[in-house]
């Protein structure tokens, strides 16, 4: 089998069978395809997308290139994913939760590049909080505690960890099939019974618009439902910010109100509707009011909190987080107005230039910096009213995070058409778990 062709096959819009697809993972991962080869065949893919077949062969082939984890006999393993969003900690609240519903949950996470944060990064923000768990340790601990948040380990899928540093540097990340197979590679690996999916649109996400965003979640919950995984999907809004705080800090700690029972309305109610995602997938809860009513009881009563207490202590952290002491500035609304539009994109490209993000691999990120939003869509705001609060190391990044965010907010004279301009949940998908023969 020869590379080229398969690349002239590819780049002609013709249709890859499961051999070429195995041979090119193999042989990648073995170091006998190059880099610039496997870029044009990545792009050759952007551009012409895959059927719903060779996603399955792809992410089949992604899957095997290393270990799958085994549990014992017991309650159900469950994850969750998100397609990543500005403000977005609902991993944070949602692994302890799961744990104290009596589902395992091993949930591997990424870290940030780009504008949309990492859940490794903000839990890093924990002193001595460890996310490089062999399976051993991740096992030992979801056994013993019920959830574990940890990075992929070098034998769990190892051709995504190439191919998403070749995405990434080559500009092809935004690809549905690419990104189907390398979330659920890693989601099958973990050997799970059940996954739900917050697959996010708008100025703060990878998928723009709605529809783009409905063709993600529909390949994901198909190519799931193929493995015999019950998968769902909840299409969000990511228009505006999740909750209040922006940062790796600030979002463990707005993390902390929300499993105390309190926190951002948002954040709790997107953490409750994945959740029962989970609960009635299971058979736990008959009705998805049930399932949610049954969440919020452990968020109520510090049940969640404490679980979460249990799972930083297991992973080498220690509570409270490090006191930093930063200086701050409000931003204020150059004139009275509604608020119609916030581009949520520029949060991320400040938030980096705060130091709090990477704009390339190996970047070292300041925990500590952060913005709070302070106002939401659909809001009536008055002429010089503070609309975000930024916290910064020093004078030249508070400037440069100034500059990107000027026209963040749109303001309108006339009074938005309807209280909520942004429901936060969009629309639900459901595959059920049967698997296609």
């Amino acid at each position: 089998m020869n590379i080229i062709d398969v690349i002239h096959q590819k780049r002609d819009g013709k249709e890859l069978d499961s051999s070429q697809i195995q041979w090119v993972i193999e042989s990648y991962c073995q170091d006998k395809i190059p880099d610039y080869q496997m870029s044009a065949l990545g792009m050759a893919i952007f551009l012409n997308g895959m059927s719903n077949e060779e996603t399955i062969y792809l992410t089949e082939s992604m899957l095997h290139s290393g270990i799958i984890l085994q549990w014992s006999t017991g309650s159900p393993v469950v994850d969750k994913h998100s397609t990543g969003g500005i403000g977005d900690k609902t991993s944070l609240i949602l692994a302890p939760l799961l744990a104290c519903c009596g589902f395992r949950v091993p949930m591997i996470s990424g870290r940030g590049l780009g504008p949309t944060g990492g859940t490794l990064d903000k839990l890093e923000a924990i002193s001595g909080f460890r996310t490089d768990l062999d399976e051993h340790e991740m096992q030992h601990i979801v056994e013993t505690v019920g959830c574990v948040i940890t990075g992929a380990t070098p034998r769990i899928a190892p051709a995504d960890r190439k191919l998403y540093a070749l995405r990434d540097v080559t500009g092809i990340v935004a690809s549905v099939p690419l990104i189907t197979a390398s979330i659920l590679s890693k989601k099958l690996a973990e050997n799970i019974d059940s996954l739900v999916l917050d697959v996010k649109y708008g100025s703060g996400s990878f998928m723009q618009s709605t529809d783009n965003a409905r063709t993600l979640a529909h390949s994901l919950c198909s190519v799931g439902k193929h493995f015999g995984l019950n998968t769902a999907a909840l299409i969000t809004n990511m228009d505006q910010p999740l909750g209040q705080m922006i940062g790796n800090a600030a979002e463990v700690i707005e993390s902390f109100d929300v499993l105390k029972g309190t926190g951002p309305r948002d954040v709790r109610e997107l953490t409750l509707s994945l959740g029962a995602e989970l609960v009635v997938a299971a058979d736990r809860s008959r009705t998805f009011d049930e399932a949610q009513k049954q969440l919020a009881s452990y968020l109520d009563d510090g049940s969640a909190y404490e679980r979460f207490q249990r799972m930083i202590l297991a992973q080498g952290g220690t509570l409270p987080l490090p006191k930093e002491t930063l200086s701050s500035r409000e931003l204020l609304i150059p004139h009275a107005g509604w608020i119609k539009h916030i581009n949520c994109h520029h949060f991320g490209q400040a938030i980096t230039a705060l130091g709090g993000g990477r704009s390339k691999i190996g970047d070292t990120i300041d925990h500590a910096v952060g913005i709070e939003m302070l106002v939401r869509i659909g809001d009536y705001v008055e002429n010089n009213q503070p609309w975000c609060r930024v916290w910064y190391r020093s004078k030249e990044t508070l400037l440069k995070a100034q500059h990107l965010l000027t026209n963040t907010i749109l303001l309108d004279c006339q009074r938005p058409p309807t209280a909520n301009p942004t429901p936060l949940i969009f629309e639900r998908i459901n595959t059920g778990s049967e698997k296609e023969s």
